[in-house]
């Protein structure tokens, strides 16, 4: 026996279906010879359609011959699929993608012949604001919407017009919700009518607006009022599946509709919030439908496990993806696709759950699906049940063993068992199945309240609260949510060991928090719901005063309270976790920009992004979920690094907008750079520093049209980069850098400013202006006009200089400086006072503008650590001493970054007992004296 007729055997072994109707038709054989090694595709669907006379060229048919052929049509790709399927040579998407693709054209051949007998009849729809015909619109939902068909699937359907009016062309006259309607009861019948040849498919209605009760089409304002009025929780579940699928996709008509249909369908489904609620309403979901799958389970005997719908079933790996997507696909669109596995493998790529956990999900879901596919083409029928007859399981533990058909039954069941036990742990853990790890929201005891002792203040606001107009305006379940949340955060401080006055402080904190959210019950349930989000926001909330009051400013911020793994990607994989954001944030930004301006939204996506970013650095930086905490040089990476990205992509935003108002091509790239100075400049950027920028374009110095359209373009993105908007702000920026100062043009033209900072002609630069030269550096924008900046840049910096004169002016400005920043205190200023973080700059800006025409070295932005080390290396400085003062400057930020993170304002310290600072501060002063021979605070 051929490799062939063992394959076939095995086929007719596995597939009473298969061997019907290979009887029936001998023929089928020959042609499965030819046609059963190639992968089941559009084209060959196309094809076998075509044999049997149905296509967009193929002639009319008569209604019961149409009919008839496409049944056979269907009938024959069954049993190519299952040929394929069984044999191990299709994997799970050719098979579930090849029935969803001859649904969608059996559905739309089907319109094709029903339109024609209409239109003869009724004229057409007619659209009047388009001047063209009114499709139908079909919309695949479920198993169908996802491409995901399975063997012996019902497909769901619901059908749409774009609105009312009367149908146009015909010797009678319809409305069009009447066309339309006989249309669907046509179709309905053409492909789901059973005659000798058996059935296309099952159609299922109920999906529709009102299901059974409502009307079969409607219109697409019907649809809108309807999600609006009466649109339920469980159909937002379902319409993530809906999947327009005629017209066809590919069709001018398609990309039509397609689009009024997602504005309507997008804010039903996806929340512009993260949606916590969504956890508990798909627990409910669940609930019931298991209740309902073990009351059909118990009453057939033979048949107990249902792989689809019972505990481990098919389902639970669905609602689990479909938990994310409408939690999240709100604020990230990568989340709106429709396949399972898509969305699991999105889920593996974020680590938003671990990758062993989401490897079991995929690996149960596949097994799962193939295990219905076996089940269901036994004897084409639409059941999930598991046999609980020996042989049958036997049967179908051969099937499943892929090629070598060596699986027994009993390895079958194990296999089976431990698949489903995965999905039901993981569905448990993912929607908090035991009720022991949520909060419990029993009523407090009406005389409950902190400890006096231990939260003093603490209580004084709780009984403030008690009594105010506020909490007892709330909903009853947020109440309860409010009230349990503070006893378990007082109950788990007072446990946590902290000092009193710290803990009181902390339970403050975290009851601004609580008032902030008390009316958006999305936050109150991510504390509710996950007892390790309360832990970190308390760990959060000790921690930092800033960051509690940046938590309390921007709370959708609590989701990355949940787990630790965003920010070990970002310590661990930096240029891929920023790769990632940049893709996302570009793919957010065109969702809401590709019909029209969008700029308010782009902005909120921005600060939000921002936001985002800046608070998972911080959670690393304060070793919340990571092993370590971020040192503060990687702090200021990374923050500056999200600068750069903000900076770029609102260049990339803005630009067009600006472009089409001068006539100018919007996919150009501009000759526009943007240089930043200072703490972004030097990458020491903190969390609420500002932004130090001048902009730089590159043009003739004639062109006066290029300064005009470059300044709208700088003010344009100063204002997407300043304005305060629903979602906060981002930065603050100040351009008094540029050359003139506030009298200078916003732009420089980038000759004009090579020339300036050359010291060519009058308008010359100073050496203050050459100090801040040192720690500038491209951001964003034009790479080319980057580039021309740092040649400018090294120009200037190699300068051969009278050492003696710099050496007085830098001492000077320094004065200057220290005279601007008084510190009356007495304690020490680690930035401003002589032997502090300043001094160090100038020492290092010195170093750098008085010997980089000898040492290539020291031109390049390194920092000021790395600059004293070459200074030390080439023997400007003595090296250990270059070490000594590097160990400073760290020491200084470090303790500035921590000062800075319990919310001071001045960074103050009393040297009392500080003999650390004290050394480093003394080692400071040495080295300036030895460089600038004078001090650095006086005449």
């Amino acid at each position: 026996m051929d490799d062939f007729s063992r394959q076939i055997a095995f086929l007719e072994q596995h597939s009473t279906y298969a061997r019907r109707w290979l009887n029936a038709h001998p023929e089928w054989v020959d042609w499965l010879r030819s046609q059963g090694g190639k992968k089941v595709d559009l084209r060959g669907i196309r094809e076998l359609l075509v044999s049997y006379g149905i296509g967009p060229q193929e002639p009319n048919q008569e209604e019961t011959r149409f009919m008839a052929n496409l049944r056979l049509a269907r009938q024959r790709l069954m049993v190519w699929i299952g040929f394929r399927d069984l044999n191990g040579l299709a994997d799970l998407k050719e098979v579930t993608h090849g029935l969803s693709h001859f649904a969608e054209l059996a559905v739309s051949e089907s319109i094709a012949y029903i339109r024609e007998d209409l239109k003869a009849r009724f004229g057409l729809p007619w659209s009047e604001a388009r001047d063209s015909e009114m499709p139908l619109m079909v919309v695949g939902m479920g198993k169908l919407g996802g491409l995901e068909l399975n063997l012996s699937s019902d497909i769901d359907l619901i059908f749409l017009y774009e609105r009312e009016g009367e149908t146009v062309g015909g010797p009678k006259s319809l409305s069009n919700h009447e066309w339309f309607t006989r249309m669907g009861k046509r179709l309905i019948h053409m492909l789901a009518e059973h005659d000798e040849n058996g059935f296309v498919f099952r159609v299922d209605m109920r999906l529709r607006p009102n299901g059974d009760s409502g009307p079969l089409a409607c219109s697409l304002d019907m649809l809108e009022e309807y999600l609006v009025v009466q649109g339920r929780e469980w159909e937002r579940y379902a319409w993530i599946k809906g999947r327009l699928i005629a017209p066809l996709p590919g069709s001018v008509e398609h990309a039509y509709c397609a689009k009024e249909l997602d504005q309507l369908i997008r804010p039903f489904v996806y929340r512009r919030h993260l949606d916590y609620g969504v956890i508990a309403s798909i627990r409910d979901l669940h609930a019931q439908i298991q209740r309902e799958a073990e009351k059909r389970s118990s009453g057939r005997e033979g048949r107990s496990r249902d792989i689809k719908l019972g505990r481990g079933g098919i389902r639970e790996i669905e609602f689990l993806a479909q938990m994310f997507q409408l939690m999240r696909g709100g604020t990230d669109p990568r989340l709106r696709v429709r396949p399972t596995l898509e969305i699991l493998n999105f889920i593996q790529r974020q680590s938003i759950l671990p990758a062993d956990e989401v490897d079991a999900l995929k690996a149960a879901y596949v097994f799962l699906r193939r295990l219905e596919h076996r089940i269901q083409v036994w004897d084409d029928q639409q059941t999930h049940y598991l046999p609980d007859d020996e042989p049958t399981r036997e049967r179908l533990a051969i099937s499943m063993g892929e090629q070598d058909h060596s699986r027994n039954m009993p390895k079958f069941m194990v296999d089976l068992d431990l698949h489903q036990n995965n999905v039901a742990r993981l569905f448990e853990k993912a929607f908090l199945l035991d009720d022991s790890t949520r909060l419990d929201l029993a009523p407090l005891a009406r005389d409950w309240e902190p400890d006096p002792l231990f939260f003093p203040q603490a209580l004084l606001r709780w009984q403030t609260w008690l009594e105010s107009p506020k909490q007892k305006q709330l909903p009853e379940k947020s109440h309860l949510i409010f009230g349990n949340l503070m006893r378990k955060a007082a109950e788990s401080l007072q446990a946590g060991g902290d000092e009193s006055t710290h803990a009181d402080q902390t339970l403050l904190r975290f009851f601004d928090l609580l008032e902030s959210i008390a009316r958006r019950s999305a936050y109150l349930s991510i504390l509710a719901e996950y007892p390790r989000a309360l832990l970190n926001v308390l760990a959060l909330l000790s921690a930092s005063q800033w960051g509690a009051q940046y938590l309390t400013q921007h709370p959708h911020l609590l989701d990355h309270l949940l787990n630790s793994r965003t920010e070990k990607a970002l310590i661990e994989h930096p240029e891929e976790y920023w790769r990632e954001v940049r893709e996302s944030l570009n793919m957010r930004l065109d969702d809401v920009m590709a019909d029209g301006d969008g700029s308010e939204q782009a902005m909120d996506i921005l600060r939000v992004t921002h936001h985002t970013e800046t608070f998972i650095t911080l959670l690393a930086d304060l070793g919340i979920g990571v092993e370590e905490p971020l040192a503060v040089e990687k702090v200021s990476d990374h923050l500056s690094a999200l600068a750069d990205l903000i900076l770029q992509t609102t260049f990339e935003r803005v630009w067009p907008g600006v472009a089409q108002k001068f006539g100018l091509d919007k996919k150009l790239v501009p000759p526009f750079a943007i240089i930043s100075y200072g703490k972004l400049g030097g990458k020491e950027l903190g969390y609420a520093s500002d932004l130090d920028l001048v902009f730089l374009y590159q043009s003739a110095e004639s062109d006066y049209a290029a300064q005009e359209t470059f300044a709208l373009f700088a003010k344009r993105m100063i204002n997407w980069l300043t304005a305060f908007t629903s979602t906060g702000s981002l930065f603050e920026i100040d351009t008094r850098l540029r050359p003139n100062g506030s009298a200078g043009f916003l732009v420089t033209n980038a000759e004009a400013f090579k020339k300036y900072q050359m010291r060519e002609g009058d308008n010359a630069a100073w050496v203050w202006e050459h100090q801040a030269l040192t720690r500038a550096r491209f951001s964003a924008g034009n790479t080319a006009v980057g580039l021309e900046f740092d040649a400018v840049r090294s120009e200037v910096l190699s300068q051969k200089r009278n050492i003696d004169q710099l050496r007085t002016e830098i001492l000077e400005m320094r004065r200057k400086v220290h005279a601007g920043h008084p510190n009356p205190s007495g304690d020490f200023d680690l930035k401003h006072d002589s032997g502090g973080m300043v001094d160090i700059e100038f020492m290092v800006q010195f170093l750098v503008l008085a010997y980089s025409s000898q040492h290539q070295k020291l031109i390049g932005n390194l920092g000021n650590i790395a600059l004293l080390r070459i200074a030390g290396e080439v023997g400007l400085i003595d090296p250990g001493v270059a070490l000594s003062v590097g160990n400073a400057y760290r020491l200084f930020r470090s303790r500035q970054h921590r000062l800075r993170l319990d919310g001071a304002e001045k960074t103050r310290i009393n040297l009392e007992n500080e003999s650390e600072l004290i050394a480093a501060r003394e080692t400071v002063l040495a080295l300036w004296l030895e460089i600038f021979r004078a001090p650095s605070d006086s005449e």
